[in-house]
């Protein structure tokens, strides 16, 4: 973010785009005043959040990390070292693959096998052309690349049962479980029950300061935390993330019903602005990713004159599509977004490509 769209968004007063404008004020408030510290990542609030997440996921454990880079890699790293394997299969869209530096394979010594179409979910007759013995299968849910898809449930249990035939691990990217669990209508226990570990992300839907959990069996888990300390993740104090994470948990969890129906509300609004697309189509989860009929200049110098005149914060750009006339953009469903009338959103999402 350059100075100048910092310098705008410094200015506005209002969004719709997920959890809001939370200045540091508010997300340190998230911290109880009260909060026992953990040192290096035992006891306290770190425990504490540690056993409510396992609980919440009914797995036996579950360890907190400072970051989803390293928790995941390390997960996967736990898994190929019980198996006659390094290979774990994933969507072309895996985050391990696109946005960490290759660190599964630099670090851990994995390798990473792409199966399916990088435009649709992985389905199982893309599974079923991998012959080569595997250490684990990774799925990602939702698939937030293609705008927060589901697989059906039956899928998703032919998929977990096709790895586990196989020997291999399942582990879940679950950094949107929360969302996943409205979308599926369905406890985020029942959805970690098809996995052997389940890595789940704080900052993202539910707004706390930045951490992860990873939970699964005793052993996994504890196999995890030793990587955790190896990777200099075990720092001396890990409290204030994790003070945070078990304040806001259990708010924004109970709050992704509301969330889901307030997609389906905006998608259904805008059935009356042909200019943008939702996808998919509808919202299978609390966010959407959203086509623009505009061209990526069109579609700034909207969005700056949205943010100078009013106040209101939207992407200041869009992501380019193979359509120079057509912009792309992410929205997540959060508190924010509830304060703003479906209507009302779809009205200035229509205004940005004018």
């Amino acid at each position: 973010m350059d100075e100048e769209i910092r310098a705008r968004r410094a200015a506005c007063t209002d969004t719709f785009l997920g959890n809001g404008l939370v200045p540091p004020r508010e997300l340190l408030a998230s911290i109880d005043p009260e909060t026992e510290p953990d040192t290096y990542g035992d006891g306290g609030v770190v425990t504490e959040l540690e056993r409510h997440l396992a609980a919440l996921l009914d797995k036996p454990a579950a360890v907190f990390l400072p970051s989803g880079t390293m928790a995941q890699a390390a997960t996967l790293r736990v898994h190929a070292d019980r198996r006659q394997s390094r290979t774990v299969v994933w969507h072309p869209y895996c985050h391990l693959e696109q946005h960490e530096g290759q660190a599964h394979q630099r670090l851990h010594q994995l390798v990473g096998r792409r199966v399916g179409d990088s435009e649709r979910l992985i389905g199982l007759h893309d599974l079923e052309e991998v012959a080569e013995p595997i250490a684990a299968l990774l799925l990602e849910l939702p698939q937030r690349d293609l705008g927060g898809a589901l697989p059906a449930w039956e899928d998703l249990v032919a998929q977990t049962r096709w790895a586990r035939d196989r020997g291999a691990a399942v582990h879940l990217d679950g950094a949107r479980l929360w969302e996943a669990s409205a979308g599926y209508e369905r406890s985020p226990a029942a959805i970690a029950g098809l996995f052997d570990t389940v890595y789940v992300s704080f900052y993202k839907g539910i707004g706390a300061l930045p951490g992860c959990c990873v939970a699964g069996s005793d052993g996994d888990v504890a196999a995890v935390r030793e990587w955790r300390s190896r990777l200099g993740g075990t720092l001396f104090a890990l409290w204030p993330g994790a003070a945070s994470a078990l304040r806001l948990l259990d708010e924004g969890l109970a709050e992704m019903p509301a969330r889901m129906r307030h997609a389906r509300a905006i998608w259904d609004a805008l059935g009356g602005v042909p200019e943008v697309r939702v996808v998919p189509d509808p919202p299978q989860t609390p966010m959407m990713h959203l086509l623009f009929a505009a061209s990526p200049e069109t579609f700034r110098e909207n969005a700056r004159r949205l943010a100078e005149e009013t106040g209101l914060w939207v992407w200041p750009s869009g992501f380019a599509t193979g359509d120079p006339a057509v912009v792309r953009t992410e929205l997540s469903v959060g508190r924010a977004t509830l304060r703003h009338k479906p209507e009302a959103i779809a009205e200035i999402l229509a205004g940005l490509c004018m």
